[in-house]
């Protein structure tokens, strides 16, 4: 067997533990977890995975994350694969979860984000290339055919969520 993972319904309930390439095969929900990593000025990180990649290669993406492990919470997993894809240890905050169609099976999307002040060191085989981005650059760059399908939908709901909370008049609750 190869990566396991928890199957899980559409109230992110779990059913048992299956292989990972069995849930993406069957369709069957499971759940990933993301990090979104701005720097002390609000840019966010933008990374092209490698060309060799199984998922997405030479595409675009400003998340980085994995499959959550058995037993894992969203936060764990969105912690421990900050540290492999970045070699940074920090705590990421929980910002949404939806439930993703996803462009190669449905899954649940936890988005986390991340303020990075020290270096990063990017993981060769997750990270091809990196750079900081503002927010009307990644805005262009989520526009572009080479970026993540599943990554625009969860910019999407990340900006919009940010636009309400902005929007939101003081003493509202």
């Amino acid at each position: 067997m190869g990566e396991l993972v928890e199957r899980v319904d559409e109230q992110d309930r779990v059913l048992g533990v299956v292989d990972r390439a069995e849930a993406i095969r069957q369709g069957w929900l499971h759940r990933i977890a993301t990090i979104v990593c701005r720097d002390e000025g609000g840019r966010f990180l933008v990374h092209r995975r490698p060309d060799d990649s199984s998922r997405f290669p030479g595409q675009y993406n400003w998340m980085l994350g994995g499959a959550a492990d058995v037993g894992e919470s969203y936060e764990q997993a969105a912690a421990r694969e900050l540290a492999e894809e970045l070699d940074v240890q920090a705590a990421p905050r929980f910002v949404l979860k939806f439930l993703c169609a996803g462009a190669i099976s449905p899954y649940w999307l936890g988005l986390h984000e991340v303020v990075i002040t020290g270096p990063v060191r990017p993981s060769a085989e997750e990270v091809a290339w990196h750079d900081w981005l503002t927010e009307p650059e990644l805005e262009s760059l989520v526009r572009h055919q080479g970026f993540v399908p599943d990554a625009r939908e969860a910019f999407d709901r990340y900006r919009d969520l940010n636009w309400a909370v902005v929007q939101k008049p003081h003493g509202s609750g």
